[in-house]
């Protein structure tokens, strides 16, 4: 017999138990079928068994490792589902996450409404059969021959870059797969998802996640988000990149250069076509709003269209939403009594207000500054004043919820949604997430310029997630534009800044299995040296030696 501890109980089970049939133990506690499990602070699957004396957590849908495990089993689910509805040589592209869900295309196969319901149906009998997600560990070599004689040459090129002698490969029914993170038990366990049928060969498959674990939410089309991902496909066709494996093979031959100034150039034109369409608009707009998740490069993209305008014969003013927070007594808390500092009303909206209105009227307004040390507004004759032609750009979590300017005519207002929409893949059946690449960017710059160790980024991105869900997404149809502020070479550069800093992480840490989460996702990426990055890139908000700091 063994011991385990399971929330500071210690319980008794035969060596070599299965961790599946110790968690049929503690399932009353959960809501959902449990997922994946905790020993001794690594993430394991319930197959593992259990041959020693340790610690063990359980998770389902409701937390961050339950459901990525949860979406990963959905996605080999659909998969397989695909197949069995059109054949083993049919397959899929799973493009990018959008509205709760992932955008897929079918590879080399015609598909439609009633194709779609069928695989669909098809998932739904697999779960009521439940059949199981078995873990091989193989060796690499072996792997990459067995996908190149399944011709998923995607698969093998990926391998070829990745270091370790052997790999886990996933068998659902009588298919093979490749995924860097762990899967849960069995199909039974991931009973809720639903398939939408889009256009151009391409469906929504959604599911379940943090924010909304009971259901799968029925998909809205975000049109102009929509376009931005397919834009950036069709970019990154052009630069002859769609995978980890096609920027590898360019980083091996030394010729990264190229697509560092080509992602760059991609990136300026952006905002050179916004300065562009506010030119056109010349008298009519009087405040630019931008807004958008963390670490999007919201500060460099502000101060570069600024310059872009400026050579337009724009005269441009920053205005930050932050000097008009409410004094620290006033601003309201959350239920643990902590100040809840990401809320509007923190802001003091009608002060904010006043002062627009008197700008736009031409009045001289003395601009607060906020001191976060007394947490008071303070004066110090920071007079602004407004002429014909200039223009005042406000760049913040709420600036797209029009409550922040409900006193300013909409008419007056540009409004920009900024994010990183990473369009490359690692290979076909696994895509990487805009929330990775974020949570990156913010792990290296918060270590250079706040002080902070990897271990604080990953303990806060919880509540910045939160954040994210109830003041940015919901506005995201509002804006005027999206920017997408992914850089397709980024991920290599990345990995040479913040794999030493997550390699830091306590094997005791409560964030540990996370920091070797993403320590396994960098290894698919070879690094990029920084030298050659421009000193104005976005890039270079996050990793230093941006003139714009």
């Amino acid at each position: 017999m063994i011991k385990v501890t399971y929330k500071d109980n210690i319980y008794e089970y035969p060596e070599g138990i299965l961790l599946y049939d110790i968690a049929k133990d503690f399932e009353k506690d959960f809501k959902y079928p449990i997922l994946i499990a905790k020993v001794d602070n690594q993430i394991e699957e319930l197959s593992k068994t259990l041959e020693k004396r340790c610690n063990i957590d359980f998770y389902d849908r409701t937390s961050i490792p339950g459901n990525s495990s949860y979406s990963r089993a959905v996605h080999f689910l659909m998969l397989v589902a695909f197949k069995h509805i059109l054949g083993n040589d049919a397959d899929v592209k799973i493009e990018h996450s959008i509205d709760k869900g992932v955008y897929c295309t079918s590879l080399n196969k015609e598909i439609n409404e009633k194709i779609i319901l069928d695989v669909e149906n098809e998932m739904k009998k697999m779960v009521s059969i439940d059949y199981k997600y078995v873990k091989l560990s193989v060796s690499r070599r072996d792997a990459i021959k067995f996908y190149k004689k399944k011709n998923q040459l995607d698969k093998a090129e990926v391998l070829k870059y990745i270091s370790n002698t052997y790999v886990n490969l996933y068998r659902l029914d009588e298919y093979y797969d490749y995924f860097f993170s762990e899967l849960p038990y069995s199909t039974c366990d991931v009973d809720s998802f639903k398939l939408t049928y889009i256009k151009e060969n391409g469906f929504v498959l959604s599911y379940p996640n943090i924010h909304n674990p009971e259901k799968t939410v029925p998909y809205t089309h975000h049109e102009m988000l929509f376009e931005a991902f397919k834009e950036y496909t069709k970019m990154g066709k052009t630069f002859g990149i769609s995978t980890a494996a096609d920027l590898n093979e360019i980083v091996t031959t030394g010729k990264y250069n190229d697509i560092i100034m080509l992602a760059e150039a991609r990136y300026n034109s952006q905002l050179s076509n916004v300065a562009n369409r506010i030119y056109d608009k010349k008298g009519k707009t009087k405040i630019i709003l931008l807004a958008g998740p963390s670490s999007s490069g919201k500060t460099t993209t502000s101060k570069k269209l600024e310059i872009y305008l400026k050579a337009k014969g724009f005269k441009t003013h920053s205005l930050s939403i932050d000097d008009y927070f409410l004094d620290r007594e006033k601003t309201p808390k959350l239920p643990n009594g902590d100040y809840d500092f990401e809320s509007i009303r923190a802001i003091d909206i009608d002060k904010f207000n006043e002062d627009l209105i008197k700008l736009l009227n031409g009045v001289k307004v003395n601009i607060p500054t906020f001191n976060f040390i007394t947490g008071k507004r303070e004066y110090k004759k920071n007079y602004l004043q407004l002429s014909e032609d200039d223009i005042i750009i406000i760049e913040g979590l709420h600036a797209l919820n029009d409550e922040l300017t409900k006193e300013i005519d909409d008419s007056l207002k540009f409004k920009i949604y900024i994010s990183p929409l990473t369009q490359l893949n690692i290979d076909n059946h696994n895509r990487v997430h805009t929330s990775d690449t974020r949570r990156l960017r913010r792990i290296v710059r918060d270590n250079k310029y706040r002080g902070y160790n990897a271990s604080d980024t990953l303990k806060s991105w919880g509540n910045i997630l939160d954040g994210e869900e109830k003041y940015v997404f919901p506005y995201q149809d509002k804006a005027d534009v999206i920017i997408n502020s992914a850089l397709i070479y980024e991920l290599g550069v990345l990995k040479t800044y913040a794999e030493p800093l997550l390699f830091s992480v306590h094997e005791d840490d409560e964030v540990y299995p996370e920091a070797i989460r993403l320590i396994n996702f960098l290894r698919n990426f070879l690094p990029i040296p920084s030298d050659d990055i421009p000193k104005e890139s976005l890039l270079r908000e996050f990793i230093g030696g941006s003139i714009f700091n």
